[in-house]
């Protein structure tokens, strides 16, 4: 009786045998869309510890704020920025977002805001001459970028 009763209980808490289907999402549900005072839908993509400083993104960011989508992706490809090309797959996630999630059209969005905040200092030392060490200050940013499907102010 005791060897049955083992066999009986699951061995981890948590396992597969003791979770309910109530934890386990719909894969039907989508997110409700965020919408602005006029109706438009919002469409938001992050992207975090970009190792790029916060002060180079900015440059390649006020570029494209306000702009159609497409001039936007134009305008990235052929800037000659290395944070250019982190700004570009952000913004090809936001449209993928809005696209898969939101079944939106791409032709409609345009770049609504486009900011970058500071991230973690990754804090480094450089040898340098009489035995002396100077600080290196390796910056990070966290990129977001919202789109929406209202018209713009071109």
């Amino acid at each position: 009786m005791a060897d049955d009763e083992k066999k009986d209980k699951p061995k981890r808490r948590g396992s597969a045998e003791t979770t309910t289907d109530a934890k386990k999402a719909d894969p039907q549900t989508r997110p409700a869309p965020r919408r602005e005072r006029d109706g438009a839908i919002e469409v938001r993509a992050q992207a975090k510890y970009v190792r790029s400083a916060p002060r180079k993104a900015r440059l390649v960011m006020e570029h494209i704020r306000g702009k159609p989508v497409a001039d936007a992706l134009a305008l990235l490809e052929h800037t000659p920025r290395a944070a250019a090309k982190d700004v570009h797959k952000l913004l090809r996630s936001a449209l993928a977002n809005a696209e898969n999630n939101f079944e939106l059209d791409a032709d409609t969005l345009r770049v609504d805001g486009a900011y970058v905040d500071e991230g973690p200092t990754l804090k480094r030392y450089r040898p340098r001459a009489l035995g002396r060490a100077t600080p290196i200050h390796k910056r990070t940013s966290h990129m977001t970028i919202t789109l929406t499907s209202g018209e713009g102010e071109e």
